[in-house]
């Protein structure tokens, strides 16, 4: 079982690492929705966001900061199951710009920014499955990169999205 919420409050009071001790939850997946609700019902974020932008840093900035500190974080936290099922669970993803979607060099550059950037094996780099991300899917799984597809809709596509994993 895969949580579909992240946010600072869970990381940081226990909760994440309890549901993952008690409940046996797998990993963890996120997406700019999940994000923008965390932050939004939550005060514990806005230290940094103040922090950041007086820094000079934009919304988007801001934005990415943050996701990175808390899939990072997160994807700490569930190193274990990672280790113990011998990568088979302990995922986290994060996705990248929905912006992207229609745009292939741009999600494969942002993808192997972000998988860099998070240097963790136990992290998903969510791309879109769509036309402009068949191509990316199949580029970054070559290049060792760990995918987890989104707006996958249709047998068809899936069928597609299947044949590019297999020739990355």
């Amino acid at each position: 079982v895969y949580l579909d919420e992240i946010s600072r409050g869970l990381l940081r009071d226990g909760s994440l690492r309890r549901l993952i001790d008690e409940d046996g939850i797998h990993g963890v997946t996120s997406n700019p929705a999940i994000f923008e609700k965390a932050i939004a019902r939550s005060d514990a974020y806005d230290g940094a966001i103040a922090e950041l932008a007086r820094a000079g840093q934009g919304v988007e900035d801001v934005y990415e900061t943050l996701a990175l500190e808390d899939i990072g974080a997160a994807a700490d936290l569930f190193a274990g199951v990672y280790a113990d099922s011998g990568g088979t669970a302990g995922y986290v993803s994060l996705e990248v710009s929905p912006r992207l979607a229609d745009d292939t060099e741009g999600t494969v550059a942002e993808a192997r920014r972000l998988w860099a950037q998070l240097g963790r094996a136990n992290v998903f780099i969510k791309v879109p499955g769509t036309a402009a991300g068949l191509p990316a899917i199949e580029q970054l799984v070559a290049d060792g990169v760990n995918v987890n597809v989104t707006l996958l809709f249709g047998l068809e596509r899936y069928a597609a999205v299947a044949e590019a994993y297999l020739r990355g």
